[in-house]
């Protein structure tokens, strides 16, 4: 009997992870065909590149025991919502709206939470747009709605989040103050950052438009002698 409950508990386990591998194949396929719809109309594509990742086993066990529930299958579909999930990095912030806006509006997606860490950023200075939906998987007995969770950022947010993600996996989520604050300047640079780019494709685009002389763009902030003198080395 006891062998028989673990046959269950590996066949439920690998049906959940079919299920999320597909609906993250759904998800990214819905995005791409998005993103070719926007250059056919517009002659321009708000997505540089899609990544994709399937939470390990490990990394599920912990957020579980973190929350204070047992490691079991039901709790895991339940209550870990980012098990699959998938990364879209734009251009400039104004492509992040644009998409959301466009993911929104896809009938076979259900949009079940959304959170703006761009005009509320965290604590750390983490920014990005995040979007738990779910996706219908037809599979040949039933249609499941599966949950992922979509994260909206440009390349300087995509940059400095992976950074910080290692180095807080290097201390174990305990890094010591003063690189704590160095993060947060870093992310103080890169929003900086972003909403340069922002005004200068703004600038081109409408020099375009009008087919004048190139615009004099505004004076820089001393955004460029901020990146050289990188504050994490010590």
């Amino acid at each position: 009997m006891q062998t028989q409950g673990i046959r269950e508990d590996v066949d439920s386990w690998q049906n959940a992870m079919f299920l999320y591998r597909s609906a993250i194949k759904e998800v990214c396929t819905k995005l791409e065909i998005l993103n070719d719809e926007f250059q056919n109309i517009h002659n321009y594509n708000p997505i540089e590149y899609i990544k994709s990742r399937l939470k390990t086993p490990e990394s599920i066990v912990k957020k579980l025991k973190r929350n204070g529930h047992d490691t079991t299958i039901e709790n895991m579909l339940q209550y870990v919502n980012d098990i699959a999930g998938v990364r879209v990095v734009c251009s400039f912030t104004s492509d992040i709206y644009r998409l959301a806006e466009m993911i929104g509006k896809q009938k076979q997606f259900t949009i079940l939470s959304v959170k703006d860490y761009l005009k509320h950023p965290k604590e750390s200075g983490y920014r990005s747009y995040h979007m738990l939906i779910t996706v219908p998987i037809y599979t040949s007995t039933e249609v499941v709605q599966t949950k992922v969770e979509i994260q909206i950022r440009t390349i300087a947010m995509d940059f400095w989040a992976s950074l910080e993600h290692k180095i807080y996996y290097k201390f174990e989520g305990s890094a010591p103050d003063y690189i704590s604050r160095d993060l947060q300047e870093c992310a103080g640079i890169v929003s900086k950052l972003d909403e340069k780019m922002l005004s200068l494709n703004e600038a081109i685009l409408e020099c375009l438009k009008e087919g004048g002389e190139k615009p004099v763009p505004e004076k820089t902030e001393e955004v460029d002698a901020e990146i050289i003198e990188n504050p994490m080395i010590r």
